[in-house]
């Protein structure tokens, strides 16, 4: 991975692809993220993590209509608009709306070549030329692809991808963002599908794969991952798995996991106990239920409501217990769902075939850091590669590069050198928080 070539804001909504907002400083508490002031002060504050990946939803999709003042989002600095023609881009246009779909049943396309299409507006754009900058994503292809894929129309393809939701129906999250900090700039490792992109999370790289092969059905991914490393450093950790039997949760990705710590996969009503007695471990990585109607993840088809009262269950059972002093809560999602490392080769829908490098990161996507340390109702933008100083957007991997610090971890990977770190967000002084989230209710509309 050629680090320098990643495109810190690729994903960004409308006007703000290659803009400056707010270079990173030294934080709300003073510290530069990696400094040792900063990595004391972590290691003082925080003995357990717990980590959980939604499912598939994008950041104006789910935080577009939030009016909080720094976020940039539909409401802030929208709107923004697709043509239904990208040949046409002079032509009718459609623009980002308001729709209460409470489930999305038309899965937006988030292969490869698919989210190729979405940003740049063809299938195989050139790497060399996104990668010196001059092809730049528009993310012109949204509506047409969404139109193409499932034969709706121009309307219900605009409100399915660029529609967002009102805080009157996401008040758990909206309780997230003021009672917390929100991540503006937090990506997804791969342009591409969720396995990939878990893999990413927890192992440092997609180690080549592009799409959800058979490898993750089976435990055939041989490379180390944030499991494997703690069990070698003495540090506890369980893997909750809601995944109900439908496919193996991410821990089990791995042969070494089913040869040697098979029984740290757990059910997910487990979390709960753990939480409310405080014998939660180290590290506590949620798997939720995926992908149908009623599921928790909100994956499309599953639903928004459902996925905010997990939020609100994990939330309320881990500030309530007896941890919760020494807890850092991270909510985020493993990518974008096609709403607005090595070398992976997929035949596009045209029939040319694209190669990805795995050296651009995907979209936005939604994340907090919940913490009686963190700030409340702050907003962070960029933070600071490590590796060069420069300022850089979070990514999936920046997770390993914080615990890095916590746990004196060697780096996985050169994607998790070059990635920001979120220590300096962790405060010297502990702070209220509230008891519960607000509590979700159903949508005008079910479906």
């Amino acid at each position: 991975m050629k680090a320098n070539t990643l495109l810190p804001l690729l994903g960004l909504s409308g006007s703000a692809v290659g803009a400056v907002v707010n270079r990173h400083s030294n934080g709300p508490f003073g510290y530069a993220s990696g400094s040792k002031e900063s990595i004391a002060n972590l290691k003082d504050k925080v003995e357990n993590v717990v980590w959980i990946l939604m499912e598939n939803r994008g950041f104006d999709n789910i935080l577009g209509g939030v009016h909080k003042k720094g976020l940039d989002n539909v409401v802030n600095n929208g709107p923004f608009c697709n043509p239904l023609n990208v040949a046409d881009p002079k032509g009718e246009k459609t623009c980002s709306q308001f729709k209460d779909f409470d489930s999305v049943i038309h899965d937006p396309d988030h292969s490869v070549t698919g989210v190729n299409f979405e940003l740049y507006g063809q299938w195989s754009p050139n790497n060399d030329a996104i990668a010196n900058g001059t092809l730049k994503a528009n993310l012109d292809g949204f509506v047409e692809r969404q139109i193409e894929r499932y034969n709706i129309s121009a309307k219900l393809a605009t409100e399915e991808v660029m529609g967002y939701y009102s805080e009157d129906e996401i008040p758990t999250m909206v309780d997230l963002v003021n009672e917390f900090t929100t991540f503006n700039y937090w990506h997804s490792c791969v342009p591409g599908p969720t396995n990939p992109n878990r893999l990413c999370a927890i192992a440092g790289t997609p180690d080549g794969h592009g799409k959800n092969d058979n490898d993750f059905d089976v435990s055939a991914i041989t490379i180390p991952s944030i499991f494997q490393v703690a069990s070698e450093k003495g540090i506890s950790w369980k893997n909750y798995d809601g995944t109900n039997g439908a496919f193996l949760s991410d821990a089990l990705f791995f042969n070494w996991t089913v040869a040697n710590a098979k029984s740290n996969v757990v059910p997910f009503e487990n979390f709960y106990q753990d939480a409310y007695l405080g014998t939660l471990p180290k590290l506590s990585y949620l798997n939720p239920s995926c992908c149908g109607l009623d599921t928790n993840s909100m994956h499309p088809s599953g639903n928004v409501s459902t996925g905010q009262v997990l939020l609100k269950q994990i939330y309320d059972a881990v500030r309530t217990g007896p941890q919760w002093d020494k807890t850092l809560l991270l909510i985020t999602f493993d990518e974008t769902g096609g709403f607005y490392d090595h070398t992976y080769t997929e035949k596009a829908k045209d029939g040319s075939s694209y190669t990805l490098n795995f050296d651009r990161l995907g979209g936005r996507m939604p994340t907090w850091l919940v913490s009686p340390y963190a700030p409340a109702g702050y907003v962070e933008n960029f933070g600071v590669d490590p590796a060069t100083g420069k300022s850089a957007s979070y990514s999936a991997t920046s997770v390993l590069k914080t615990l890095g610090y916590l746990w004196d971890l060697k780096d996985f990977t050169p994607r998790v050198s070059h990635s920001p770190a979120f220590d300096h967000l962790i405060g010297p002084k502990v702070r209220k928080a509230p008891q519960t989230l607000a509590n979700p209710h159903p949508f005008p509309e079910a479906v």
